[in-house]
């Protein structure tokens, strides 16, 4: 009975100022409850994740409408596990970093997490993708993000890979923030590490408020405020206050002034959407006008559409903290002790095993940054966010024109364009003979005016190759000639380059 008491006082005067800590502001959480909110992020995520699935890209900048019935019922779970294990990439991702911190401790080089990503064998795509093929030729991070080197670096990937940080750093925001540097750049930059620098910092934040704007608004504190990302989501927040009642508004605002990806050659000029902005801006939404509660949230943010899994997946996983495992209804914990004890796919890491590792994490996060942590409770030292760095991707980089290119380049091709850059889309694609496609690795060399720009390698084999064949930025501005060479050239597969998107240093 004392013992229960003391819980229960630990939980209603949490937030204490140290004596001995000059003002520092503490939080003192039972170990019970720290446990339980970090398996209610990753069963959070997990949940919302199996919900958004079947949307997953079907309503491309569209909303997903009321009338469209998204199937939810006991066993469900455990079907999308079986039938569809490769929707859980943004855990199994996430799972690799805390892999490595299992493996070799808090300070990890990002070598380690680079290498650990690079070579799994699971399939990714956009700036994963070109992140992995340049660690496998020799770009470590943080170049292998950088969009000079990554044409996707302002997509969403990091954002969905960033929910480990914060649940390893509760109350510690600048921390989680410190973790997003060394592991976000492997694959991202600018606002597409943003992204996962929010989203890391709302979980960390939702271990010690249970007030959700505080809690969105506090976490955007990390982010440089004359980013684009930071005012996107300041004016999610705004629109939010303006229409408290009706999120449809605010989400057709947010469509008219931010669904225009610059980055992404698959997305400029296009319905696909996959800029890590207009995605965080669809788990404001949920979060924001889902008033805590589970399924309010998870279905609006699942209905926003675009990346309609992934984003209902951390809007899950942050309510999910802030709830507790414990305090998710049943109704959409249905099924879910069945899959606990499944490893995901391409791991040998199940929920439960995830569940332990994260908190074993979380108490030496806690240790290292000054806190401490006794039989009963954690005492988190919890830090005032601090802004990261500034970085503009694509800077005075404006795409102005789809040009169409139709080339199958077998030998040699060329073509022109006006602008300061180009990213060419397209793949080496392996001739299927007898149902196998046969693997082989282009050199091709590419000639911008007449001088050697690079030689680069274009694998046919699906988890080695370069997204993006071919792109080069910050070119003087005026009339270029692009020429591609092949080195050998071969009859067992080709590359096809459908179109460029060609910037200029002012928009349209």
């Amino acid at each position: 009975m004392e013992k229960r008491m003391h819980f229960v006082l630990l939980i209603t005067i949490s937030l204490i100022l140290c004596a001995n800590c000059a003002g520092q502001t503490v939080k003192e959480i039972p170990l019970e409850v720290l446990k339980d909110k970090i398996k209610g992020g990753w069963a959070g995520q997990t949940i919302s994740c199996t919900y958004g699935g079947p949307t997953e890209f079907r309503f491309r900048s569209r909303m997903i409408p009321d009338d469209h019935e998204i199937p939810w019922h006991d066993g469900y779970m455990k079907e999308t596990y079986e039938g569809r294990p490769g929707l859980y990439d943004d855990i199994y991702m996430d799972l690799t970093f805390v892999d490595v911190f299992e493996k070799e401790g808090l300070d990890a080089p990002a070598s380690s997490f680079a290498k650990a990503f690079a070579y799994a064998d699971y399939m990714l795509w956009h700036a994963n993708q070109c992140a992995r093929y340049n660690i496998l030729n020799g770009i470590m991070p943080p170049e292998s993000g950088h969009w000079l080197n990554n044409p996707c670096a302002e997509d969403i990937d990091f954002q969905i890979e960033a929910d480990f940080a914060g649940l390893m750093s509760p109350g510690m925001v600048n921390t989680s923030a410190e973790i997003s540097d060394k592991i976000g750049h492997i694959m991202n930059y600018g606002d597409g590490w943003y992204g996962g620098v929010y989203v890391a910092a709302m979980y960390s934040l939702a271990f010690i408020s249970d007030d959700m704007q505080y809690v969105v608004e506090e976490a955007l504190k990390v982010i440089p405020a004359e980013s684009l990302y930071a005012q996107c989501m300041q004016d999610v927040i705004q629109w939010h206050k303006e229409n408290p009642d009706d999120w449809k508004i605010t989400w057709q605002k947010v469509h008219d002034k931010w669904d225009n990806d610059i980055g992404c050659p698959h997305g400029v000029f296009n319905e696909f959407n996959i800029d890590a902005k207009i995605n965080s801006a669809w788990i404001l939404v949920g979060l924001l006008y889902g008033e805590k509660d589970y399924g309010k949230t998870t279905d609006i943010s699942t209905r926003c559409g675009d990346d309609s899994d992934c984003n209902p997946a951390s809007a899950g996983g942050i309510l999910g903290t802030m709830l507790g495992h414990s305090n998710i209804p049943d109704y959409w914990k249905q099924g879910l002790a069945e899959v606990e004890p499944i490893d995901f796919k391409y791991t040998t890491i199940s929920l439960n095993d995830t569940y332990d590792m994260s908190y074993r994490h979380a108490l030496d996060v806690i240790k290292k940054n000054g806190g401490l942590v006794d039989e009963e409770k954690a005492t988190i030292k919890v830090q005032e966010p601090v802004p990261v760095r500034l970085e503009v991707g694509f800077e005075d980089h404006y795409p102005i024109e789809r040009k169409e290119l139709n080339i199958e380049l077998k030998n040699k091709a060329s073509f022109e364009f006006e602008g300061v850059g180009f990213a060419v889309s397209g793949a080496a694609t392996g001739i299927n003979k007898g149902g196998n496609r046969a693997e082989y690795t282009f050199e091709v060399e590419m000639y911008i005016d007449g001088d050697l720009a690079v030689k680069t390698k274009l694998p046919t084999n699906y988890t080695t190759r370069k997204f993006i064949p071919f792109w080069k930025y910050q070119l003087p501005k005026r009339k270029h000639t692009v020429r591609l060479k092949v080195m050998n050239p071969t009859d067992k597969a080709n590359i096809r380059l459908p179109y460029a998107i060609i910037y200029s240093d002012k928009p349209l």
